[in-house]
């Protein structure tokens, strides 16, 4: 489990108390202000404990469901297009309108933890709307891979996904064309 600085002061009452928990190994300092229980946290798990008002999404979330191997340099974030700038050297920050950031937002369990994320059909979406921004062969991967488990992905959820996102047209014109 994952905790703030101001969580373990409620629990084990001071910093000097931290202090010790963390000499005897029973907790551990994972970043400024983060502890876990755990010794080793996943960085996915830290930076989405770390910056709450994120959703896992691109290179990041296409991991994350097997489709593609390449294990991405940074994580990749949305949030909302007012937010503040993430500094963090790990995160790879997208900017969206607000409500797009809660289209086809859910939680999966990676290795214990709860991690926010775009669902599959969501990540399909993406996948079209930054096309271009990719290079070929990834995106191919990724589209192959969608291929296969097209019988798994609810259809209905692509369409209504594709209707409100801008540029609406040109995806589903690219869905019906290469994915279909």
């Amino acid at each position: 489990m994952i905790k703030t600085r101001a969580e373990c002061l409620r629990e084990y009452g001071s910093d000097y108390f931290i202090g010790q928990t963390v000499k005897e190994g029973k907790l551990f300092r994972i970043d400024k202000g983060i502890y876990s229980e755990k010794e080793y946290v996943p960085e996915l798990a830290l930076l989405s404990f770390k910056y709450p008002k994120t959703i896992i999404t691109m290179d990041s979330a296409f991991y994350l469901y097997g489709l593609t191997d390449e294990v991405p340099d940074l994580c990749t974030l949305a949030t909302k297009r007012e937010a503040a700038p993430i500094t963090d050297p790990r995160v790879k920050q997208i900017f969206m309108p607000q409500e797009l950031l809660k289209i086809g937002a859910v939680t999966i369990d990676y290795k214990g933890y709860t991690l926010p994320i775009f669902d599959r059909e969501r990540m399909l979406i993406e996948l079209m709307r930054y096309k271009s921004k990719l290079s070929f062969n990834y995106y191919k991967e990724i589209v192959g891979n969608y291929r296969r488990i097209l019988q798994q992905l609810n259809a209905e959820k692509i369409r209504d996904y594709a209707e409100v996102m801008p540029k609406k047209d040109k995806i589903i014109k690219t869905l019906r064309t290469e994915v279909y």
